[in-house]
């Protein structure tokens, strides 16, 4: 009836019609322009059609349909709003047509259903999915809320409330989990799905299920009378500010839209759905997370091309160092499946490395995300050992010794020589140059870095560092390795403290001078977390570990002597580490640690802190809020622009990415080169400029002030 590129139209047999999506280019069927025009016309082909007694909705992809497409969100979203419109139209026009068709329709979801995937399900009179599958409206994850009907259909299936949680949250339901809520009407196993659901739609088009009072029900107002509604919308409101704060609008305007439209039928509640979902595109909380989804889909491009050039194929690996961090990487890695050595000259580090793997892996099972068997089977692939007996059969070893290069410049060349000769040697270093590391290495070409972040089972940034004899082989083969590990990989070039460290340290040298300068080290904490960092940097440093951070500084200042030589000299944070305030790991640093009257653990404010600071407070200055961002962020701005010029990361995105993975910068700020350009770089210049009596680290570069003074961004 209708053949396009990305989907079909076919007659089957006994008068039913087959809409299939199959998209000829890409492994995922996308709602792009093209296949809502295509849509369009097979809508119209179908109407044209004498006889039809139902309509099956099918896909030839593992995923129904991921969504819309999102690389066409940045030209519409910056258009007018009457061209807004006209690019939501076309969907809304077509999934209209298909509640409205003169015979029921059944959609067969075999796969990832989300956003515009799951709104055009909802349009449908019955919804048959996989057990494999899952469905969800995930579009407040990226600023927005749904826009071809979800917030009005959504409600009118499953409810209220269930509507709120689903829409505001953004998570991707499992099949038991739609069908508990009512989203769905069956789950079939995979090979029986097709079938099934083309039964169901016999079974409707013959009398036997009622398909027209759904219908109507998903255009008319919402069954709840007022009392019933006000109590909805309170417990709703309250309980989408408590998870998303006041830093995502999203969240709660999805909450206000479904409350505007409770009383309104379909095509009215459309409208309503329409003008807040325009108006959320511009916010800059909307530019952000548009934003971080296509870098984070840059970043995977980028590590794919890297580990197709793998010609080495990683099967065994081994944890040098069975601490907090080697512990972490032995752990990853037998969750993803790989045998893996844990080597240490402590028993007692070898027993707390399996005692914290095993900790992880009984929070699964209590959780109900893994069996006690397939538990027992990850842990029996770590192998706790004293000794280096077998480890010339691993494929790589990655080295998490103590932070300490005369350590390592001794483990190193001694596990180099036990290694076959296509072994890759990592090293977890979070500041020692990689070329410094290898100077004393027999095969440098085989030896790179590779810094996991902590805890390394929660946090997906993985740096890759290249040394300047680092192979590309090696490289390749690295990053694969760190994808199979379920990691983000994003290779840097060599320098003191890599990319990450290296932008955090002058935010912690900023911090410093704030506290000598007189302001409260809690008042700063409480004012950026407020901004949107998970916590502030006194918190930040006790959770690091405060002799963790004093043991990188001479790292740092030796490398960017110009800019940060001079900053240690007198620094609130060594002065902690001198006074054996280490942070968490004993129980003191700038707050303590110690469980709160229900036994948990708690950080609380220990006022001595304030009296071992004041001999090197130098005068009391009234930072306002503003003054404290400004200090805090200018110095890590300036430093990650240093660090794009060096050539040390390959693109602003692959730059910003990294921040948010390895430091947790705000997300609805994008990444830090995002924020500038959302900020204009005049402005940042101006703002970095009032501070310029403290010193480099708040001067900024030549080409900042070249590409403010010619109005550039970094994502023009």
């Amino acid at each position: 009836m209708f053949q396009g590129n990305t989907l079909s139209l076919t007659l089957l047999k006994g008068g039913y019609a087959e809409l299939h999506f199959d998209a000829q280019q890409g492994s995922v069927n996308v709602f792009n322009q093209a296949t809502l025009k295509e849509l369009i016309e097979a809508l119209a082909v179908l109407d044209q059609q004498a006889d039809v007694k139902g309509l099956l909705l099918s896909s030839g992809k593992n995923v129904f349909i991921a969504g819309a497409d999102i690389t066409e969100f940045g030209d519409a979203f910056k258009a007018s709003e009457s061209e807004r419109r006209a690019f939501l139209s076309p969907a809304n026009q077509a999934f209209n047509k298909i509640e409205s068709l003169p015979y029921p329709s059944v959609v067969a979801i075999n796969g990832f259903a989300l956003g515009g995937g799951f709104e055009v399900c909802l349009a449908c009179d019955f919804r048959v999915m996989s057990s494999k599958a899952q469905v969800g409206l995930p579009e407040t994850t990226l600023g927005i809320i749904p826009g071809w009907g979800g917030t009005v259909r959504l409600p009118r299936v499953i409810g209220f409330d269930n509507a709120a949680e689903w829409i505001a949250g953004g998570q991707h339901k499992k099949a038991m989990d739609a069908l508990r809520d009512g989203a769905i009407d069956a789950v079939i196993e995979p090979d029986l799905l097709r079938d099934e659901a083309l039964k169901m739609l016999m079974r409707a088009a013959n009398g036997e299920l009622e398909y027209k009072a759904r219908r109507l029900q998903k255009q008319s107002p919402l069954k709840l009378n007022e009392i019933e509604l006000g109590m909805s919308v309170h417990t709703s409101r309250d309980a989408v500010l408590a998870k998303a704060g006041r830093n995502y609008p999203a969240p709660l305007a999805a909450v206000e839209v479904l409350v505007k439209a409770a009383e309104m039928h379909r095509d009215d509640a459309l409208e309503v759905e329409f003008q807040a979902f325009s108006d959320l595109t511009q916010t800059p909380q909307c530019r952000a997370l548009v934003g971080m989804f296509l870098n984070d889909q840059f970043i995977a491009a980028q590590a794919r091309k890297y580990a197709k050039k793998a010609t080495k194929t990683i099967a065994h690996a081994t944890a040098l160092g069975a601490g907090i961090m080697g512990g972490g990487i032995a752990y990853q890695n037998s969750i993803k499946g790989f045998p893996v050595m844990m080597k240490d000259i402590n028993l007692a580090s070898l027993d707390l490395g399996m005692s914290e793997a095993n900790k992880l892996l009984a929070k699964r099972v209590d959780r109900g995300q893994m069996k006690p068997l397939d538990a027992g089977t990850v842990l029996s692939r770590i192998m706790p050992t004293l000794s280096y007996d077998g480890i010339e059969n691993t494929d790589i070893v990655i080295e998490a010794v103590v932070e300490n290069v005369k350590v390592k410049s001794m483990v190193l060349p001694d596990v180099e020589s036990r290694l076959n000769e296509e072994a890759i040697l990592a090293s977890n270093t979070s500041t020692i140059s990689i070329d410094l590391l290898a100077s004393n290495l027999k095969r440098p070409e085989n030896f790179c870095g590779m810094h996991f972040f902590n805890p390394v089972h929660a946090m997906p940034l993985v740096e890759v560092i290249r040394g300047s004899k680092t192979s590309e082989a090696t490289l390749a083969a690295v990053v694969a390795h760190a994808q199979a590990m379920g990691k983000k990989p994003i290779v840097v070039n060599d320098c003191p403290g890599f990319l990450v460290n290296r932008v955090l340290f002058p935010a912690v040298f900023g911090f410093d001078m704030m506290i000598v300068n007189g302001a409260d080290y809690q008042r700063i904490d409480k004012v950026m977390e407020a901004w949107g960092w998970p916590m502030g940097p006194a918190y930040l440093m006790d959770v690091v570990g405060i002799d963790t951070a004093v043991h990188c500084f001479p790292t740092m200042v030796e490398g960017y002597p110009e800019r940060m030589g001079d900053l240690c000299q007198v620094s609130p944070t060594r002065m902690l580490f001198e006074n054996q305030r280490l942070g968490q790991k004993n129980g003191k640093g700038f707050y303590l640690y110690q469980q709160d009257k229900r036994g948990k653990p708690g950080k609380f404010v220990d006022e001595s802190v304030t009296e071992l600071f004041k001999p090197v407070v130098s005068a009391y200055h009234q930072l306002s809020d503003e003054d404290i961002v400004a200090r805090y962020m200018v110095p890590m701005c300036i430093e990650l622009a240093h660090c794009l010029e060096e050539g040390i990361v390959g693109s602003p995105a692959e730059a910003d990415m990294a921040v948010v993975f390895g430091l947790g910068f705000p997300a609805f700020r994008g990444g830090v080169f995002r924020w500038m350009d959302e900020m204009g770089l005049a402005r940042f210049c101006e703002m970095a400029d009032r501070y310029s009596s403290l010193g480099k680290l708040y001067e900024p570069t030549p080409r900042m002030r070249e590409m403010a003074a010619n109005g550039d961004s970094y994502y023009g």
